[in-house]
């Protein structure tokens, strides 16, 4: 307890000695409230002391002292501007702020019935009163497809029934995405999955969990890739920035591309100037390294002959580049920015 719960703590008992009628007494109680002064007084400089003296043992381990942290109240502002900031804003005195309930999504109604033999004659009906419980259920959909099977003699041919398109495997997509949610959104192990599952009798094995978690993730990516061209073209500048991170043992980079309304990251080998331009656009791997030059700004000077390769060679950038399709002129003006 600090100085000033100490001193709160002694003025609910309300002790005055000047109001005791023993002398001795009286004098007793001062003493003792004038020790208790002293040594809390005499506690908080010790502990300021103390943490004066771990922070320098803080500092001379190379560590971080602790932060001073002051108080969250905010002063008013005022300093003001003009006659409009100086009016008094009218803040509507019968607004609710929105509650947890009004989030709550109702899946279901359930009427609780008063039992009509303890009510006395004379009871009416008022309403209802309603109680919103929140509850999930983790229950098994697991289907046996029965698939149609004619056989043509004529033709010598077999025709069976089709699964849905989303069906792929033993595992329905469902299950799918519970894994990915798991491992992606809390952060959950694959043995721990795999505990999960099997708690609600769905038998996989761990080694199916890892092939779910590891391959097929063309469609993310694609999606990914959409989001991000599309919100490059929200604002006219994106903030960069980088930095080092370790894919199997080796040396790679964290790209970060983010505007007012995204975030996006990379991880790519290198962190020179074509690489930014690939991260740029959508490609940090390089594998479809493309460029559009529009000679109305004049920023390249390229020769005019191209070979039979489709090859063309800057003279000031000195590197033999493959021309194809860039569906924005945005990209091509990034990519002269980089360039000079």
């Amino acid at each position: 307890m600090n100085l000033s719960g100490i001193t709160q703590a002694l003025e609910t008992i309300n002790v005055r000695p000047d109001k005791i009628h023993d002398a001795q007494l009286s004098e007793a109680f001062r003493l003792l409230l004038q020790l208790i002064e002293d040594l809390s007084e005499n506690n908080e400089k010790l502990k300021a002391e103390n943490q004066k003296l771990r922070d320098e043992i803080s500092l001379m381990k190379g560590e971080q002292p602790k932060p001073d942290i002051k108080p969250s109240g905010k002063k008013p502002n005022v300093d003001i501007s003009s006659e409009e900031e100086r009016k008094p804003k009218n803040t509507p005195k019968n607004k609710k702020p929105k509650t947890k309930k009004d989030k709550i999504k109702i899946d279901r109604v359930v009427v609780c019935e008063v039992d009509k033999g303890i009510l006395p004659d004379d009871a009416k009906f008022k309403g209802y009163k309603d109680v919103v419980v929140q509850e999930i259920k983790i229950i098994t959909d697991n289907v046996k497809y029965r698939k149609e099977i004619y056989y043509s003699p004529s033709q010598n041919k077999t025709y069976i029934g089709k699964t849905p398109s989303e069906i792929e495997g033993e595992f329905g997509p469902g299950s799918k995405s519970m894994i990915l949610t798991l491992k992606h959104v809390a952060n959950v192990s694959e043995s721990k999955i795999h505990e999960f599952l099997g708690n609600f009798d769905i038998h996989i094995a761990p080694s199916t969990i890892s092939r779910i978690l590891a391959k097929k993730k063309g469609l993310f990516h694609l999606e990914k890739a959409d989001i991000f061209r599309a919100l490059l073209l929200v604002t006219g500048y994106q903030q960069m920035d980088d930095t080092s991170s370790n894919v199997h043992s080796q040396n790679h980079y964290a790209q970060i591309v983010c505007n007012p309304y995204y975030t996006a990251y990379f991880t790519t080998p290198r962190k020179d100037r074509l690489t930014v331009l690939d991260v740029l656009r959508g490609d940090p791997d390089g594998e479809s390294r493309s460029y559009c030059f529009n000679m109305t700004f004049g920023y390249l000077d390229f020769a005019a002959n191209l070979t039979e390769t489709k090859h063309l060679h800057t003279k000031s950038y000195g590197v033999s580049i493959r021309i194809a399709d860039i569906h924005c002129v945005q990209y091509a003006k990034t990519f002269v920015k980089f360039i000079y």
